[in-house]
């Protein structure tokens, strides 16, 4: 009885804990479920947020919403999880390069807006704080909207004020928008800045031709129709020279993969015929060893010394004619190894020489990139690279490195009055007496339009100063004459020594400013600011 008794207890208490057990069950259950919902909630409210980024995303999160609403198995929401993962890196990796595209784009406007005349000095400072605080990129797209809003009150304000910025794209798209639909003549701003544009472009010789032909009658012609035919033939001209590029590239990568096959095949070959050789070998020694084994049998097992010489002559003639076997053998594979050598060494060759015409071809486009198509002087991305390397050399071990920023005074009034094409030889003689008239030391490059920069290493402030009123005063004393019109041209320098504390950015500024001083004083002069 008290087995019986005890056994009930016993069923009692395990009663009690499955029945907690239960309880503890559904109660994590109930949790779980939610936690789940309140997970499945949050992504749905996120992805809604995000909606309007990417279609792709947008169609992913929506079957994501959708498998979590339906409970899918969860290895199906690991699967969409992990596409929806892929596509936010590859948006993550397009947005930092719109933002980088942002930030250049930023920077150069701004600086566009530093090179108005009389702009307030005001404005000029807050522009100048504008562009410091902007000097790294920021970590969003959003964070350049505040910044943006107070570049285009300035933009703004300057808009409304006699004076435009110099190559400002927003002045210029202001004004063709308050002349739209009142003539049919072009507007001649916006065509001298696709004329500047197009002057960059790094073409072939033939097209380079072509594409300066084609400038001027874009220049020259006014009506609309003209000047839209002209863009067309312009975009075929850059259309042709890059397929001309890529063609030439395509055949020699398909030369050189032509190449590099016949020479793999022709190792393939040696090997398997130094392994048949050796096989072959391998088949003749063997021989050898069994008619030498087979000899000194004989010598063993002869019962007379005449039967031996008879035995062994014969066993000598047929050792003496596999050796000769073996020896031609030999020679027959070397000759094969020797021409299949010399013949793999003539691809190579070729592969060689291929390879230096097509480096020679690189060397030659990469020069043009960095050369200033109507000067042939050093264009701007060539000046940011030599300066941009000088500063860390000057940073890593100080030593005298100025900056100069120069302009021809006066120069919109030869392009009005004279045409471009006066203008474009303007800029090449001027640009000719400049490299002649600076020492070796100095590193020349058209900066764009009618600027010039220049970088001078090792060199002292009056020095300095000296060498180049003696390039204003040549330049000055170049005979110009259009439509029979004796023209004297001037420039206006800024002048500045890099100092410790200075980047790129406040080196630049500050010989813009200085040059912008001459400018202001009466032109024709050199100004510096330490």
């Amino acid at each position: 009885m008290n087995t019986k008794t005890a056994a009930v207890e016993q069923i009692k208490v395990l009663k009690n804990k499955l029945n907690a057990a239960i309880e503890s069950r559904a109660s994590l259950e109930e949790d779980l479920s939610n936690q789940t919902t309140l997970l499945t909630q949050f992504i749905s409210k996120l992805s809604h947020v995000s909606k309007g980024i990417n279609l792709e995303l947008d169609n992913r999160l929506a079957q994501l919403r959708i498998l979590l609403t339906k409970s899918a198995p969860i290895s199906d929401v690991e699967k969409k999880i992990t596409e929806i993962t892929k596509l936010l890196q590859q948006h993550s990796a397009a947005n930092e390069q719109k933002i980088t595209i942002l930030h250049q784009q930023f920077n150069s406007a701004g600086k566009n807006l530093q090179k108005v005349n009389g702009l307030p000095d005001n404005l000029r400072r807050k522009l100048r704080v504008l562009l410091k605080e902007t000097e790294s990129t920021k970590d969003s797209l959003a964070m350049y909207i505040p910044l943006l809003s107070q570049l285009l009150d300035f933009y703004d304000f300057t808009l409304k004020s006699k004076e435009t910025p110099k190559e400002g794209l927003l002045a210029a798209f202001q004004q063709n928008k308050n002349t739209e639909s009142k003539t049919n003549n072009v507007n001649e701003k916006i065509i001298e800045k696709i004329s500047a544009r197009l002057n960059k472009l790094q073409l072939s010789s033939h097209h380079t031709k072509e594409l300066l032909a084609l400038n001027k009658k874009l220049i020259q012609d006014k009506s609309n129709d003209d000047v839209l035919q002209h863009f067309i033939e312009i975009f075929d001209v850059i259309v042709d020279d890059l397929k001309s590029e890529r063609d030439s590239a395509k055949t020699f990568l398909t030369t050189l993969n032509e190449t590099l096959n016949t020479v793999q095949n022709a190792v393939n070959k040696t090997l398997a015929t130094c392994q048949e050789s050796q096989e072959s070998h391998d088949k003749i020694n063997d021989r050898l060893q069994n008619q030498l084994n087979d000899m000194s049998g004989t010598v063993e097992q002869a019962l007379s010394l005449d039967k031996i010489k008879v035995d062994i002559s014969d066993k000598l003639q047929t050792i003496a004619s596999t050796l000769e076997e073996k020896t031609k053998l030999e020679q027959d594979n070397q000759k094969s190894l020797l021409a299949q050598l010399d013949n793999m060494a003539e691809k190579v060759k070729n592969l060689e020489e291929q390879s230096q015409v097509f480096e020679k071809k690189l060397a030659e486009q990469q020069q043009r990139s960095m050369q200033d198509a109507l000067t042939k002087l050093s264009n701007r991305a060539a000046f940011d690279d030599y300066f941009s390397q000088s500063m860390v050399r000057y940073h890593h071990k100080p030593f005298d490195l100025a900056l100069i920023v120069m302009d021809i005074d006066d120069f919109k009034n030869i392009n009005d009055n004279y045409g471009h094409t006066a203008g474009d030889k303007t800029l090449q003689v001027i640009a000719s007496t400049i490299r002649k008239s600076v020492g070796k030391n100095a590193f020349v490059a058209r900066y764009g339009g009618e600027e010039f920069v220049l970088i001078y290493t090792d060199i002292k402030k009056t020095a300095l100063v000296k060498e180049l009123n003696t390039l204003n005063k040549n330049v000055a004393k170049l005979p110009f004459k259009f439509k029979n019109n004796k023209v004297s041209i001037t420039l206006s320098m800024g002048v500045t020594h890099i100092k410790p504390d200075d980047n790129i950015h406040i080196a630049f500024e500050r010989a813009d400013e200085a040059m912008y001083k001459a400018k202001a004083q009466g032109k024709n002069q050199v100004i510096y600011l330490q």
